[in-house]
C-alpha cells in the first residue's frame, strides 16, 4: 500500500502588489472595478485619480443622456444619477482607503471628510506619492 502525501496549500498573500510602472486610465477603472470592495492593499496616485475622473465622466454623461431622454427634474432621471452615484461609490471608498494606505495613512483618516477642512489635508495626501517599497499595508 502506498502512501500519498499530501502538500498544504502555500499561504496566499493577503496583499497584492502594483503592478509595475505607469498605469493608464483604462487600467485604473479596471483595477477598480476588480477590486471593488477591497480595503485592504494600497493604490498608487494614478489609480486615484483616474477613478476620480472616471466617476465624475461617469456622473455627467449619466446626468446628460437622463436629462435628455427624460427631462431635467424627472424621477427616472434623478433615479438614473442615484444609481450611477450608488454604484460607483463602494469602489470609489474602497480606491480611497487603499490611497491613504498608499501614503501609509490608515484608512479611518477619511472620516476627517466630515469636518469639511479635513478635505484640504485628504486633498494633499492623495497628490502626496506613496510610500517607496513596502510599507504596514502591503508591497509596492
Amino acid at each position: 500500500m502506498t502512501s500519498s502525501s499530501v502538500q498544504p496549500e502555500a499561504p496566499t498573500p493577503k496583499h497584492t502588489a502594483q503592478p509595475s510602472g505607469p498605469i493608464g486610465f483604462g487600467d485604473a477603472v479596471r483595477a477598480c472595478f476588480s477590486k471593488y470592495a477591497a480595503f485592504e492593499g494600497r493604490a498608487s496616485r494614478a489609480e486615484f485619480w483616474y477613478w476620480s475622473l472616471f466617476s465624475f465622466l461617469a456622473d455627467l454623461g449619466v446626468s446628460i443622456v437622463s436629462i435628455f431622454l427624460f427631462g431635467a427634474g424627472s424621477l427616472v432621471q434623478s433615479g438614473l444619477y442615484w444609481l450611477c452615484i450608488l454604484g460607483l461609490a463602494l469602489p470609489g471608498l474602497a480606491v480611497t482607503v487603499r490611497r491613504l494606505h498608499d501614503t501609509n495613512r490608515s484608512g479611518w483618516w477619511y472620516a476627517i471628510v466630515l469636518t469639511v477642512i479635513g478635505a484640504i489635508p485628504l486633498t494633499i495626501w492623495f497628490c502626496e506619492e506613496g510610500t517607496q517599497g513596502d510599507n504596514k499595508y502591503g508591497p509596492r
